[in-house]
């Protein structure tokens, strides 16, 4: 059953999560932030001892339970090394290139307090190295960031309490235009979280009752590869993870209608949970495309590491420009919460799911 979704619920919601910086160990005050509106829809929330979040929304009966997962953590930096010049030294947290890195304005957390700043390439004026500046080569050895404060020096970083280790986190600079179309970073995966959000939502104001317990989890460190390896519950039988699909050349991810993932670099996502998305997407009307990602892994992957025995899927939104400024359109993520609508109202369809371990059946 195709709820209507309430874009500007939607769209609302991404935008603070967007507001609340959120990097892969700084999660706590998104986590929050989740956490506080899933209560006041209603909802009971368990936080796990590392802060991944789940909220259950009861069903009919409570087993063979279903999880619908995103993540909250984004991409981000810590400081390597305190110069010598008064600049930071930095790698990256999660896979991202420092072609996206530079210009970047940012806020280094410190024991101190919050710092601003802004990552700059070594050579960063053209009116001092001319067409070097187009000439030194990428990477993360090749940037640094400048803090917005009276420092030249190490020892002046040290008295503002700037320290090795701390966490950094990139202004995602969201701008949300007339024609639909959304330009941010961190749009991986905060757009995919505000889609649980405008679902939840969808299915609580028209009062529906899933045939089973339905999980809403919010993991904290996909970008780093952990995702869901420790947040699921052993009767959950299903997961539907919700992403980012790259629309590039050789891809078929688009950023309108959902991208419904068959494969990704771990292997083939569950042949009957991916088909049964599909139907639901055709009896629904609901504008899809599916595509295979060579160079991709998810919330799935870590909970199949891990050794949970489920059955998982991939739903995409398309996003032009992954883990640099990325830019997706309303349309996708309307699509895809509707979508999560029809299957979260979905009848179970394999019975067997509710025991851990059955024999095979006798041919009909």
């Amino acid at each position: 059953m195709r709820l209507k979704i309430d874009d500007d619920y939607l769209l609302d919601r991404l935008k603070r999560l967007l507001q609340t910086p959120s990097p892969s160990g700084y999660t706590d005050h998104i986590a929050r932030e989740c956490a506080v509106e899933l209560q006041r829809l209603g909802l009971r929330v368990e936080v796990t001892r590392r802060g991944a979040i789940r909220a259950r929304l009861p069903g009919e009966v409570d087993q063979p339970a279903r999880a619908i997962v995103a993540h909250v953590d984004t991409l981000g930096a810590q400081v390597k090394q305190l110069k010598d010049n008064g600049r930071l030294e930095l790698v990256p947290i999660g896979h991202w290139s420092a072609r996206f890195a530079e210009g970047a304005r940012c806020t280094i957390f410190a024991d101190s307090g919050e710092f601003r700043g802004t990552i700059l390439p070594l050579k960063a004026s053209g009116h001092t190295y001319n067409d070097e500046i187009d000439s030194q080569p990428v990477g993360w050895g090749n940037v640094e960031l400048r803090i917005d404060e009276r420092v030249s020096s190490r020892d002046d970083i040290l008295q503002l309490g700037i320290e090795i280790g701390d966490i950094i986190a990139i202004d995602p600079q969201p701008e949300f235009t007339p024609s639909g179309f959304i330009n941010s970073r961190h749009l991986d995966d905060k757009a995919g979280v505000a889609v649980m959000f405008a679902t939840l939502e969808a299915l609580l104001r028209e009062g529906v009752t899933p045939p089973v317990d339905t999980f809403f989890i919010f993991t904290i460190a996909e970008e780093v590869g952990q995702g869901a390896s420790s947040v699921l519950m052993p009767h959950v039988a299903s997961m539907i993870t919700i992403d980012n699909g790259t629309t590039a050349p050789g891809q078929n991810s688009a950023e309108f209608g959902v991208t419904i993932a068959m494969a990704d670099q771990t292997g083939p996502f569950d042949w009957h949970l991916t088909r049964k998305l599909v139907r639901l997407a055709r009896e629904n009307d609901i504008e899809f495309q599916k595509d295979v990602f060579r160079y991709y892994r998810s919330d799935s992957a870590s909970a199949l590491d891990a050794g949970a025995d489920i059955r998982t899927a991939l739903l995409t939104f398309g996003i032009d420009a992954s883990h640099g400024y990325e830019r997706i359109h309303v349309h996708a993520l309307r699509s895809l919460a509707e979508l999560l609508t029809a299957y979260i109202s979905s009848d179970i369809e394999i019975e067997r799911d509710i025991a851990d371990i059955t024999r095979l059946a006798e041919p009909s």
